[in-house]
């Protein structure tokens, strides 16, 4: 299974240029098995997109991408977050509460916006991003480093802002499963691996 993990969808992102419907055009065409839409600090897509996946019967999982005060973390399997900026720590607290997942995303992009070293502080954590689509090539390998070090799950995102930038980097999964409930229970139980786009497929990578 390939799913890109990390997009914005412009209804809540304000930052984003994607409309819901060319998200699922643009990853189809790809041949990706499934999305996952991560706003900004917001799950307010979820009731939409998920009657939209059931019209077309196509996986789209809603997260979220929340600004920490040490940085993003994408989280799946919670009702809601905070109303407020909170400690990673915390938004990490409450995320293994509902037995959810939960991604460093773009922990090494020079925008103040990445855990940073603070990947080695924070305790449950269970993946971290090590192929961001809006992050150079040495910070991606910079996350791959800590990742192995700290033997967490290495997730590939494309974090698309723009139709160029869907899919261009995804995470392959063993099995195909088309719930959120049995994503999140995947990602926890199942090997992860992050996938770049090559213009007419995907290769499936442990190093680059």
């Amino acid at each position: 299974m390939l799913v890109d993990m990390h997009l914005h969808e412009c209804t809540y992102s304000t930052d984003s240029f994607l409309h819901l419907e060319e998200i699922v055009s643009i990853a189809r065409q790809k041949g990706l098995d499934a999305i996952c839409i991560t706003d900004h600090d917001s799950m307010g897509l979820r009731e939409r997109a998920e009657a939209y996946s059931r019209e077309i019967g196509y996986p789209i999982f809603v997260g979220v991408e929340f600004f920490s005060l040490w940085g993003d973390i994408t989280a799946w399997g919670i009702d809601g977050i905070p109303d407020q900026r909170v400690s990673a720590q915390d938004l990490i607290d409450l995320v293994r509460e509902k037995d959810g997942f939960c991604v460093s995303c773009h922990p090494f992009r020079s925008n103040n916006r990445g855990l940073r070293e603070h990947l080695r502080d924070v305790h449950g954590l269970d993946g971290v991003e090590v192929l961001n689509g809006s992050t150079p090539l040495e910070e991606n390998r910079t996350a791959l480093r800590f990742c192995r070090e700290l033997g967490l799950k290495a997730i590939g995102a494309s974090d698309a802002h723009v139709p160029d930038q869907v899919g261009k980097y995804v995470t392959w999964l063993p099995e195909t499963v088309t719930t959120l409930p049995d994503f999140v229970t995947a990602l926890h139980t199942l090997e992860t691996r992050p996938a770049i786009w090559t213009g007419s497929g995907y290769d499936v990578v442990t190093e680059f």
